[in-house]
């Protein structure tokens, strides 16, 4: 036996010192038009030897026995910028597959050409649209930042002019903005809240369902975004699924904070077309960690619960066309019971006299269909479906002698479902190398059912309709390139809501100037437009004679002017600087009709839909500031990023006040860095380290005199977020271990949050039994391991 083990040992050991290797290919194409690339060359500088291929008459390409590790891919072809991937990391577990645009140079070939910041993928969106307040990212991104999580929010949050809500959700501040205003974008459909625990009207959660390891590179967008982009006031995230491998089957397991997941790609069959283009898929399911303890006889109380499942599949049609069909659901719930409430310290989602029962359902499916009809012109339709059903349970506990629960009476329930029906069609025609134009039509089709009662102590219906009504969104977008130095985007959105004839016309211009080969000035503006959550358009007011009116139905949309500058330098090809200074103009806000503090623009952190009625479109806000973003690409083993943002965030309610927005931190500053070290031929040893620090949010005071007096907390409202809590600090660390063996990688990682257990305030709570006002304080040190394999 102890033969049998050294021999193993030994074997073992000869396999990490063997070299491992691993195949790179993809297919090349025209940005604009889509069409493959034919004869473009794709090297691995400083390789030795050599390694180098030319694409096929499809614009396919294979690179074999490249050494796993990162490394850099350099592709050139004539008429076209040049493309350069700094940190292509190859596992041994599995093959990467890059599907790229190149965009076309508008320089003649005897003229003097300038290089283009878009063809620098590290640096370009995929929506060439985007002049300004664009950022890429990437699944690497998402798992490598200390902290993240492999969440795409929570890997936001490290970007300029963007900070967490708090630390327990994945809801994100964008120069200001309520989390609400952002829009989320999966594979070119406009779709629900993809989080666990989510809320209609919200756009985050304590977990989300995105999964990083099916993400191709995205967008997130802050300000001034390109018209076909509709229905949002503050930002977007455009993600993207990746393609699943179309000649082996590949599979992966991990366990994480997200939970324990498994996963599968490959080809739907080994039958390829005329073009060498197999059908594909992908697909993943995720379980909560706590759950599954739970269910094996762990005895843990409050666990949160929730699952959720992935599939993709991609099957090429003819030479030109492909269909692509994605779904994504999950289902959570948790309760916070009174009686498992500590009573020495105010609890985040919970008091003591209260049980709170919540459940979340997200099921989104999309069929598309993309078509090359010239080598200029492309098209692609879209049919998408959604659910989302909240429910809640909430009831009333009253104690006898202060410790036993003698009674639990029901004191509210609600019940919200809201389906979507939408098709997008889109049309792009590239007229020459200096002009495109593009342009499309959503539809989206909205069944609602909405049932919220208050029963006590006193009985009232909150929320009871049901029926339909569709939102319209029709876009024009025109790029012309003057030269290689200068750009001009312009774009015009419709944008019209059925439900009450609310109707928007919105512009949007960018423009961007390179000064040199490695800098640039860039300009933008939009005006945008967002509607009302569903649920505040059917919040029911009581009325004197009893009966109830739908005084919010005919709210507009929130409407905001965007205006943007900004300047770009690429120092010596590694290092980048980024300055953004900018200014939001918010009007048509909902703000309350008599003279008040409150505005809607205040809302959308929380779980709790918001019970406000007689809303008017009085209100304004402004949100403005200045962001420098300082990043070390990951080169030589090593990066750093370091964001700074400085900024207010203003309101005014109906009584004209001006009064800062419960997000208005001023300033927040990000500095994360990373380096891996080579550990044989095929290991990696890596750290991530990762500091934030922000100003403190402001708060409504609570009366305490006035709350012992009622048994309840009374606040403020006449001081509106007058009170300033203590800054935010916090620093993670995570440390990872790679291990590339034949066919396979296992990754072993520890990810140590608020390493220095530092008491960032969550909120504040009167407590009746007590009558004081505590703190309740955001998370405090966690570790969270992880571990995936892929073979």
């Amino acid at each position: 036996m102890k033969t049998i083990l050294s021999i193993s040992f030994f074997l073992l050991a000869a396999l990490n010192t063997l070299a491992q290797t691993q195949t790179i290919r993809g297919t090349l194409y025209d940005a604009a038009s889509k069409s493959p690339l034919v004869g473009a060359t794709i090297t691995i500088p400083g390789s030795s030897p050599f390694l180098g291929t030319v694409t096929d008459a499809d614009g396919r390409f294979r690179l074999t026995n490249v050494p796993v590790g990162r490394i850099r891919v350099k592709i050139t072809s004539v008429g076209y910028e040049d493309l350069l991937l700094n940190e292509v990391v190859l596992n041994a577990g599995k093959e990467v597959v890059l599907d790229l645009p190149l965009t076309e140079s508008v320089t003649n070939l005897n003229e003097v050409k300038v290089a283009y910041n878009r063809s620098e993928d590290r640096l370009a969106t995929n929506n060439e649209n985007v002049t300004v307040s664009g950022r890429p990212f990437n699944a690497a991104e998402t798992a490598r930042y200390a902290g993240s999580f492999g969440d795409p929010s929570r890997m936001a949050a490290n970007f300029a002019g963007v900070s967490g809500a708090n630390d327990s959700r994945n809801d994100i501040v964008v120069r200001g903005n309520s989390p609400a205003s952002l829009l989320w974008r999966l594979d070119g459909v406009n779709i629900p809240n993809p989080n666990h625990f989510g809320a209609l009207g919200t756009s985050g959660g304590p977990v989300s369902m995105l999964n990083n390891n099916l993400l191709a590179k995205s967008d997130f967008l802050t300000s001034a975004f390109p018209s076909e982009y509709a229905n949002a006031v503050g930002s977007v995230f455009d993600v993207k699924l990746r393609r699943g491998n179309d000649e082996k089957h590949e599979f992966l397991t991990q366990v994480g904070f997200n939970g324990v997941e498994v996963g599968a790609e490959g080809p739907l069959s080994q039958k390829a077309n005329s073009q060498g283009r197999r059908a594909s898929y992908l697909v993943n399911y995720r379980y909560s960690v706590f759950a599954l303890l739970q269910n094996i006889g762990f005895k843990i109380a409050g666990v949160p619960k929730y699952q959720d499942f992935t599939f993709k599949a991609d099957i090429p049609v003819g030479q030109r066309g492909n269909l692509s069909m994605w779904t994504l659901g999950g289902r959570s719930q948790i309760s916070f019971l009174g009686k498992d409430v500590d009573t020495e310290k105010p609890d985040a989602y919970g008091d003591e006299n209260t049980n709170t029962r919540v459940k979340y359902f997200t099921g989104i499916g999309a069929i598309s269909y993309e078509h090359r009809f010239t080598d200029r012109t492309y098209g692609k339709l879209t049919v998408s479906g959604s659910r989302t059903t909240p429910t809640f349970l909430g009831d009333t506990v009253i104690y006898r002698n202060g410790k036993e629960i003698a009674q639990e009476i029901a004191n509210a329930e609600s019940e919200f479902t809201q389906n979507k029906l939408s098709v997008n069609a889109f049309l792009s025609h590239k007229i020459s190398a200096k002009d495109k134009i593009s342009g499309g039509v959503i539809v989206d089709m909205i069944q609602y059912d909405l049932q919220n009662q208050q029963l006590y102590p006193v009985a009232k219906s909150l929320r009871d309709a049901t029926g339909e009504t569709s939102l319209l969104q029709i876009y024009s977008q025109w790029k012309h390139r003057f030269n290689n130095r200068m750009t001009l985007n312009t774009g015009l959105n419709f944008l019209r809501l059925q439900l009450n004839g609310s109707t928007a016309i919105e512009p949007r211009a960018g423009l961007s100037y390179q000064l040199s080969p490695t800098s640039s000035l860039n300009a933008g503006y939009g005006l945008h437009s967002q509607m009302q959550p569903m649920l505040t358009y059917f919040y029911q007011t009581r009325q004197p004679n009893g009966t109830y009116a739908l005084t919010n139905k005919n709210l507009d949309f929130t409407r905001s002017h965007h205006a943007v500058v900004g300047y770009e330098r690429l120092i010596g090809g590694n290092l980048r600087l980024k300055l953004e200074a900018y200014h939001q103009w918010i009007f048509n806000a909902p703000v309350e009709q008599t003279s008040s503090y409150y505005s809607l623009l205040t809302e959308g952190a929380s779980f709790a839909p918001i019970d406000k009625g007689n809303l008017v479109n009085k209100g304004t806000g402004r949100n403005y500031g200045v962001e420098m973003t300082l990043e070390r690409f990951f080169t030589n083993n090593y990066y750093f990023l370091l964001t700074t943002s400085l900024f207010e965030s203003k309101y005014k309610g109906s009584d004209g006040i001006e009064r800062n927005t419960p997000f208005n931190n001023r300033y927040v500053v990000n500095l994360l860095t990373g380096r891996e070290f080579r550990l044989g031929r095929n290991n990696v040893f890596s750290i991530n380290w990762k500091l934030t620090t922000a100003g403190g949010r402001f708060i409504t005071p609570i009366n305490l005199e006035q709350s012992a007096a009622q048994g309840q907390p009374v606040n403020e409202y006449d001081r509106a977020f007058s009170s300033r809590q203590t800054p935010y600090f916090r620093t993670d660390l995570k440390i990872g271990y790679k291990i590339n063996q034949a066919r396979m990688t296992h990754e072993i990682a520890f990810d140590l949050q608020n390493l220095t257990n530092a008491q960032n305030v969550l909120q504040q709570a009167y407590n009746p039994r007590t009558n004081r006002i505590g703190t309740a304080y955001q998370q405090g040190f966690l570790p969270v391991p992880f571990y995936r394999l892929t073979f």
